[in-house]
């Protein structure tokens, strides 16, 4: 049985809304890239552990620390801990629970970031959350979908399509690897480069101690030396290698921003089955306890500064070795090291959109819908790779960049849950309309049809018959079209002259001063 819309004549009701009708239409005509505030989540959050099992979790840690002990390859972070009460024998040290959890109760439940525009800061920790693009991939596919070595120009696209790109929330650092400048140089036109092409917060390299400093100098140059030492206003990740090392390289970096309080991602790195054990609450377990051991470090440094508990998860493949992205013991990792940040009162980063695809085919939507969907369900705060990570993180897709970003647009709307604030209206369109009528001419309809329900862009929702006779065209050429656009229509959002001018003279004079080198280094 076919259904018809009923003809009959829709009853109207005047609106008294600023513009109207012909306001609307004009609005629809100009693309908003206004950033969305950051994310307040409305809907529950997925908690897998009971209390006794987050205990359980928090007990084989501390024990972890106590008696395995975690090595910190670092002459002045031995020192550090010497001072602090902790037992240091050689290069280990070991961390009584007691004093674990006096350092740790000091770093901040949730702080606000400050961005070159103010109008961009952003609340994290708690119930707010915020997404970065992926940074530190040696590849990318470009605009012709063509995989290539970037340059320093092809950061400034992935920049730009940040800063236009309402869901991303920060132009981070080296999304690529700009290969046209040696690599021990780079950090200073990574970092110019993100400052520059957008007006949100940004990530600090930490590749090295000295480029950590060179990032705070610039930042300080951006924002000035008294406003940081009161306000963050960037990101440092330092990455722990698994099992239980903290190297002199990521101390050092990590010195260099908690000293001027700035946050770090204290990010263990886990390859589970490799170098966590075969278990999913054991890997937890240990990832804890890594974390925990550099959080603690951090107020070591200075009592205070913000830090955000961080980790990479991958699984590996048992048939290859490779990792893999969007298993099930990822989902269920995410929720497990939720549990366990909350439980410590700290705000904590995650991993979003990854996928091991070599192509934006439909094994990298299924991994990136996968850990999207558990991210979301987490709680996460620091949502890190929310856009363009393929091929474990080897190339930057420009296409999957724009997908991800309005999927995260979509999960933001979801997170945010039920939206009630025209409920009463919308119930009273109901005797409008009545039995067997439609609501497509409704007012309430024409009012709100662009936001009561989401509407993806980039995919194709049309008939067959229409998608063959528009050309039959494929997401990866729809989203490299979109990428296009966005970049035909983006303006800068100009540096004041006179710090523009200080941080070039700034690199200019590091550039003179530094000799070029070529040695990759990757962050996660």
């Amino acid at each position: 049985m076919t259904q018809t819309l009923s003809k009959t004549p829709m009853p109207t009701r005047e609106r008294s809304r600023a513009g109207g009708r012909s306001a609307r239409r004009a609005a629809r005509s100009t693309r908003d890239v206004t950033m969305l505030p950051g994310l307040k989540r409305g809907i529950p959050i997925c908690e897998v552990m009971d209390q006794e099992q987050v205990e359980r979790i928090d007990a084989a840690s501390m024990d972890i620390l106590e008696n395995v002990g975690v090595q910190f390859r670092d002459p002045i972070a031995l020192e550090d801990w010497k001072r602090a009460g902790a037992k240091v024998v050689g290069e280990m040290v070991y961390l009584d629970r007691g004093l674990v959890r006096d350092l740790i109760r000091t770093i901040p439940a949730d702080f606000t970031y400050h961005a070159r525009n103010p109008a961009n800061n952003l609340r994290l920790g708690g119930p707010h959350s915020v997404f970065v693009p992926m940074t530190g991939a040696p590849f990318l596919r470009d605009l012709d979908d063509v995989r290539r070595n970037p340059l320093l120009e092809d950061l400034a696209t992935f920049h730009k399509l940040s800063h236009m790109l309402p869901a991303l929330h920060s132009s981070a650092h080296h999304i690529v690897e700009p290969y046209d400048h040696p690599i021990s140089q780079r950090h200073l036109r990574i970092t110019y480069s993100s400052m520059k092409y957008s007006d949100k917060m940004f990530m600090g390299m930490t590749t090295s101690p000295k480029n950590a400093e060179d990032v705070m100098d610039m930042c300080a140059i951006l924002f000035g030396e008294e406003f940081i030492d009161s306000h963050p206003v960037t990101t440092g990740n330092c990455n722990g290698n698994s099992p239980l090392v903290w190297d002199e390289t990521m101390l050092g970096a990590m010195r260099a921003f908690c000293r001027r309080n700035q946050p770090v991602l204290c990010s263990p790195f886990v390859l589970g089955g490799a170098n966590t054990p075969a278990s999913v609450p054991a890997t937890v377990a240990q990832l804890n306890a890594e974390a925990l051991s550099a959080l603690a470090y951090t107020q070591v440094i200075r009592r205070g500064c913000p830090a955000i508990y961080g980790h990479y998860l991958s699984t590996v493949s048992m048939k290859s070795g490779a990792p893999m992205a969007g298993t099930p013991e990822i989902s269920l990792m995410n929720f497990m090291i939720g549990q366990m940040a909350r439980y410590y009162d700290v705000p904590w980063r995650t991993s979003n959109t990854l996928g091991g695809a070599k192509s934006f085919d439909a094994q990298a939507g299924y991994e990136s819908a996968t850990t999207l969907s558990a991210v979301m369900h987490s709680g996460a705060n620091y949502i890190w790779h929310s856009a363009g990570w393929n091929e474990a993180g080897m190339h930057c897709s420009i296409a999957k960049f724009v997908v991800d970003a309005e999927q995260c647009a979509m999960a933001y709307r979801m997170a945010q849950g039920p939206q009630w604030g025209d409920f009463d209206e919308a119930v009273r369109a109901v005797p409008d309309v009545g039995p067997g009528g439609h609501y497509l001419g409704h007012p309430h309809t024409q009012e709100n049809f662009q936001t009561a329900f989401f509407m993806p862009e980039l995919f194709d929702n049309n008939s067959i018959e229409q998608w063959v006779a528009e050309g039959s065209v494929e997401i990866t050429e729809r989203a490299l079209g979109y990428a296009k656009t966005l970049l035909s229509e983006y303006q800068e959002p100009k540096l004041d002259e006179a710090k523009n001018e200080e941080l070039l003279d700034y690199i200019a004079r590091r550039e003179r001063e530094i000799p070029a080198s070529h040695e990759l280094n990757q962050e996660y």
